[in-house]
């Protein structure tokens, strides 16, 4: 495989299973949640080196900004039987639009504790109910997204993959905590605490919180937040709560809860009309921040539903760089990490990561993208 070409089509390669982090760093040998690889891609010249995760603050500089993702992990995953089949199910919930309106997803158990990608011979139907462990049901009542992505995702004869689900738990985050677990893929080796999957910046929300760990803060320690401040780097919050991976389709996102408060959009247009840089924490960072600002880049707090897709057609306006794991052959996200970085220096970073090892996955290694 050559750099030219590395990305056409989403992704015409296959991801070594070798390079699949199966468990968290601390649990594989390393001395810390912060004890990863960072290659840090410039466009600038299209170069790619390599360095510690640790290294991140001598690789900023006085003035640029981060901005971090606060949502909290949720314990999003919960077992079930189809009520009318008794087909043995796993309920992943994504999206709380009210107490009992959710956006969930139905997978079928792999018998090793995690899932597989639920086919449903001759179609899905609403109106299937699931009786949950502890006894709370939830009812489909309509698909949710396109029968085809514009990124080529889910085929037209394919059941639908997430639908609009009645929820029926009186409170429905309590009865996540007492019967829900962390939701993890085949990729990953045991079930783990929960605890696992927050980062340090996490905070609870009464809105809910995400299905899946906004992954590229997991490797920030406290100690290492003090040292990017002490560097000179500001690091604000803003908040997206993030729905469940399309694993298998890699189908793009569909509408996801933001906030960026006021304080933050201020913190982010003073330093673009100072020149420093604005470095998005994660994928999620991204589409809240380009949510958030207008046609000429300027950040707006809002609060409010995002169906916003970044695309190299439509470009970033807000952010200079992008601090992110490594996503899949075929995934959506590659389309965001084009707009940022160019498609140059994406075939040549993801061709590198390759021919060096880097480890992928939300217990994987880090890839910061710099467009300046």
């Amino acid at each position: 495989m050559t750099d030219a070409g590395f990305v056409d089509g989403l992704g015409d390669w296959e991801l070594p299973p070798e390079l699949e982090a199966v468990a968290p760093p601390e649990e594989r040998g390393g001395s810390g949640r912060d004890d990863v690889r960072l290659m840090v891609a410039r466009r600038h010249g299209l170069t790619v080196t390599h360095h510690a995760f640790r290294e991140l603050p001598q690789l900023l500089e006085p003035g640029d900004v981060l901005v971090v993702n606060t949502s909290a992990t949720l314990p999003a995953a919960v077992d079930g039987r189809v009520t009318e089949t008794g087909e043995p199910v796993v309920v992943h919930f994504s999206t709380r639009h009210s107490d009992s309106e959710w956006v969930v997803e139905l997978r079928t158990p792999d018998g090793k504790g995690s899932t597989r990608q639920r086919l449903v011979t001759g179609g899905a139907a609403a109106d299937v109910t699931v009786r949950l462990t502890g006894g709370a049901r939830v009812t489909l009542l309509a698909p949710v997204g396109p029968a085809v992505s514009p990124g080529g995702g889910r085929p037209a004869d394919t059941p639908p993959r997430l639908w609009r689900a009645c929820f029926g738990a009186t409170d429905p985050l309590a009865y996540l905590a007492r019967y829900g677990r962390a939701i993890r893929y085949s990729y990953t080796n045991i079930d783990r605490d929960l605890t696992a999957y927050q980062t340090v910046f996490a905070e609870p929300s009464p809105r809910a919180g995400s299905a899946e760990m906004p992954s590229a803060a997991r490797p920030f320690t406290a100690e290492l937040v003090t040292r990017l401040v002490s560097r000179g780097v500001q690091v604000v919050p803003l908040t997206l709560h993030t729905g469940v991976a399309s694993v298998e389709s890699h189908e793009p996102p569909y509408a996801e809860w933001f906030e960026v408060p006021e304080p933050t959009a201020r913190v982010v247009n003073a330093a673009r009309a100072a020149g420093s840089r604005v470095v998005a924490v994660g994928t999620t960072a991204v589409r809240a921040l380009e949510s958030a600002a207008d046609a000429s880049g300027v950040v707006r707090a809002r609060s409010e539903w995002t169906e916003v897709v970044i695309t190299p057609e439509r470009g970033v306006r807000v952010v200079d760089g992008l601090l992110t794991g490594f996503h899949e052959p075929r995934a959506s996200h590659l389309l965001m990490l084009e707009a940022v970085a160019g498609r140059p220096l994406l075939d040549r970073s993801y061709a590198e990561a390759l021919r060096e090892g880097y480890l992928w996955h939300e217990f994987g290694d880090l890839h910061l993208i710099l467009s300046r």
